[in-house]
């Protein structure tokens, strides 16, 4: 499914920093149906496509719902979001794609949320109240007036099943996730989004008891560390199209194949959101995105051509 083309209905502070949008369909009608844990690209200004995701009903087809926290450092998404986007305002968006679904199945979910990583898990939690499944949802922020949706976690439902932690030091997280994170219900699955040193901190602690694949992870920005490495030259071939091109040290895939007129889809351009993802016929990329797991990662059969690079002199995409 191609781009959609909504128009903001409303606008609401949701907490210092976090403002909220309703997006409803430009004509008036329904949305494309999603998955909790699902996301959109946004066309927020010429050429800022940004990735943010839906924390609404996902039972809801009349209406999308995003929450962007203001970040005056990054790359200038957020500060859009801000400044320009007000309700009457018809944006651009892509159809809702899902790197970070419930497990089926599950026995219990628990859902872990630093600050804004709350939006993906928020749809999580509402789908999960509605079909009156087992779960849990831990939510850390600096106060109550930084907490983003905390009137309707705080609200009808969700009592007993939500707790909120301030503030807290480093040793006191720690100490809370030990007890949290130390016994497992079989079956059981774990979610978690937030700022990366949050969320290395929480994957980490779950190692012991926790097995990698009942471990859910969504990112918000690439690691730095992951984008490190060597960068040598190396050769793609195309499959379908045709050619060989040299990608030189400091040329990304996508950047050298576009000057050749071979479009590929991108949107994060960091190896998160997965846009980009291309089958690999032959050779061995190295992996230098945060979109795959580790298992998928030594399968070798697909990378994100955005970032990856290759440790094979050659590789043979499927493109």
């Amino acid at each position: 499914m191609g781009e959609l083309t909504v128009r903001v209905a409303r606008v609401h502070d949701e907490a210092i920093d976090v403002r909220s949008f309703e997006l409803r369909a430009a004509d008036g009608g329904s949305l494309p149906s999603y998955a909790p844990g699902s996301h959109v690209d946004v066309h927020v200004a010429p050429g800022i496509v940004r990735q943010y995701s839906l924390c609404g009903d996902p039972r809801e087809s009349d209406r999308y719902l995003i929450a962007v926290k203001r970040e005056p450092a990054s790359r200038g998404g957020s500060v859009a979001m801000h400044e320009r986007v007000n309700e009457g305002t018809t944006l651009r968006i892509g159809a809702p794609r899902n790197n970070f679904a419930l497990a089926a199945g599950a026995s219990h979910h628990l859902l872990v949320a630093g600050g804004i990583g709350i939006t993906p898990i928020l749809a999580m939690a509402r789908h999960l109240l509605a079909a009156g499944a087992s779960f849990q949802l831990v939510y850390f922020s600096r106060s109550i007036a930084h907490t983003a949706f905390h009137g309707l976690l705080s609200g009808p439902g969700y009592a007993g099943r939500v707790t909120f932690h301030y503030a807290l030091e480093p040793e006191q997280v720690r100490a809370y996730l030990r007890k949290l994170l130390w016994l497992r219900a079989e079956g059981a699955h774990l979610y978690l989004c937030g700022p990366k040193p949050f969320v290395d901190l929480v994957e980490t602690m779950s190692t012991p008891t926790w097995p990698p694949d009942a471990v859910h992870v969504e990112h918000f920005a690439a690691d730095p560390a992951s984008l490190a490495g060597p960068r040598d030259s190396f050769v793609v071939k195309l499959a379908r199209h045709g050619g060989e091109f040299t990608i030189p040290e400091g040329r990304s895939i996508i950047e050298v194949l576009a000057e050749h007129g071979v479009a590929v889809e991108t949107s994060c351009e960091q190896g998160v959101c997965g846009t980009c993802v291309t089958g690999v016929l032959e050779g061995e990329p190295d992996h230098r995105d945060i979109f795959f797991t580790e298992a998928e990662k030594r399968a070798n059969d697909r990378m994100t051509v955005c970032v990856s690079r290759a440790k094979s002199a050659r590789l043979v995409l499927d493109l």
